[in-house]
């Protein structure tokens, strides 16, 4: 009799260790782009087991992420918070998974935040060896450092104009704001980047960062022209095979409600673990 594989539980500890290192990854990204610009416009502020973050203007990387798991944060803290984001002419967006304190929904809402839209986080847990799948025609491996310029121009691109399938992103972002954001989380964050190839051009690129465990897929994007042919899948299997091999216990994936992303990921054995409410404050 073949064993049914069980769903991936999501207990609150396993929350808790995900978002924290999801907070260290938006705090590094932050900081990046802080001594980039060498001015004192960006910040980083621990709050409530998470921190609230400001890259630069229009940054994907401006959020409060990780936020509850060290308690509800008090009146000063969120104080503290909004004024800092104010100073710098942008909206408070807080990204707060649902295994939190209920209490903290209800005090930013009764702050003015509004809901503006969820995302998901899938898990996977990484046991005995994880089988990489290859289709035809596409070669995937580690990017070198030669090959930087080359993988960051496929990964904005592909990320400039995304897959419409699923609930659409409440935010859009230019080209160039796409491509400094991940060009500061490679170079400070400690991802290790992966290239898909076809007839010996690059049409994919993709990244992850191990800490704590924790296999985070970063982000993974395929050129317009060369989508439907397995390249994603390609990048996502290889990344698991890495993992596993490194000795992380869990890969996790965060995607649009219903979006090919969510698709492919549960397709590779991912279940949902749980999902983040989006919650805006204009200043």
């Amino acid at each position: 009799m073949n064993a049914v594989r069980l769903p991936l539980f999501c207990s609150t500890a396993l929350a808790e260790r995900i978002e924290r290192v999801e907070a260290q990854l938006i705090a590094k990204g932050s900081e990046a782009a802080r001594n980039r610009r060498a001015d004192l416009a960006g910040f980083v502020i621990p709050v409530a087991g998470g921190v609230a973050c400001f890259a630069e203007e229009g940054s994907p990387l401006n959020k409060v992420a990780g936020l509850g798991f060290g308690g509800v944060p008090s009146v000063t803290a969120l104080d503290e918070i909004e004024r800092a984001f104010t100073t710098c002419g942008a909206p408070v967006q807080v990204e707060l998974a649902h295994l939190v304190d209920p209490a903290i929904g209800a005090l930013l809402t009764e702050r003015g935040y509004r809901l503006t839209s969820f995302e998901n986080v899938l898990g996977l847990s990484l046991e005995g060896e994880q089988e990489q799948v290859t289709p035809s025609g596409v070669e995937v491996r580690p990017s070198g450092d030669d090959e930087f310029e080359p993988w960051l121009d496929v990964v904005a691109d592909g990320f400039a104009h995304p897959d419409m399938q699923g609930m659409p992103s409440h935010e859009e972002f230019p080209r160039e704001v796409i491509a400094q954001a991940v060009r500061d989380l490679a170079e400070a964050a400690g991802v290790m980047r992966y290239v898909a190839l076809r007839e010996g051009a690059i049409v994919g690129g993709a990244s992850f960062r191990m800490t704590e465990g924790v296999a985070q897929l970063t982000g993974a994007a395929t050129a317009p022209g060369h989508r439907r042919r397995g390249v994603q899948t390609a990048l996502l299997t290889a990344r698991l095979a890495a993992a596993t091999a490194a000795g992380c216990d869990v890969a996790v994936i965060t995607t649009q409600p219903g979006s090919k992303s969510q698709q492919n990921a549960q397709r590779q054995g991912f279940d949902l673990l749980y999902t983040r409410a989006v919650l805006v404050k204009q200043p």
